[in-house]
């Protein structure tokens, strides 16, 4: 639960994956601000908090968008502590973002604190740019699956959805669905507001 007087819950939520994945236009466009065509790389981490309804209570998502570059992996490691989720996003349209993702998802539960009790929603985005050659649907809910038989003794699967930032489709969802399961869990006493 939450001190800020306007939420009943404080969520902090990482958002993973290579530089360029589309993780800043995520978090633009689910803030509101649209969609932007220019790129510019984040520098470590930033972060920006905005408050949004589930379920009739407030909810402040306090959003960590994580540099995707090699060079900043030694620096990442302090902004994952106390996360009490995490968007995981690969570039369809790349499929070597797609090979890094149990990295990063080895990341997050080594250096949030709660290890893999850490509930990751998969997001394949840029799916406005699908040709042949892009990571299919079949292999991200394949992979999910495959996650989930190891995090279901925590108590939540891990879904996936295939998201694109520049049209909006499924980002909405996807913060309520990572939303609504952390508050699940903190309810079920699963997850836990204390670090570990």
């Amino acid at each position: 639960m939450s001190s800020d007087n306007q939420s009943e819950y404080f969520l902090k939520i990482a958002l993973l994956g290579d530089g360029a994945v589309g993780k800043t236009s995520l978090r633009n466009r689910f803030m509101g601000r649209g969609f932007n065509t220019s790129h510019l790389m984040t520098i470590g981490a930033d972060f920006a908090s905005y408050v949004k309804p589930i379920d009739g209570k407030n909810v402040t998502y306090q959003i960590w968008d994580l540099a995707g570059q090699q060079t900043f992996k030694n620096v990442r490691a302090r902004f994952y502590r106390g996360a009490l989720g995490g968007l995981m996003l690969f570039d369809i349209t790349r499929k070597s973002s797609f090979m890094n993702v149990t990295s990063w998802i080895e990341e997050i539960w080594r250096n949030s604190g709660r290890g893999p009790g850490v509930p990751i929603i998969l997001l394949g985005n840029k799916s406005d740019l699908r040709d042949k050659d892009s990571v299919s649907n079949k292999m991200g809910v394949q992979y999910a699956e495959a996650l989930s038989r190891k995090t279901i003794k925590k108590g939540f699967k891990i879904h996936y959805m295939e998201t694109s930032a520049k049209t909006g489709l499924n980002v909405n969802e996807a913060f309520e669905t990572i939303g609504k399961q952390i508050i699940e869990l903190l309810q079920s006493g699963r997850l836990s507001l204390d670090k570990k």
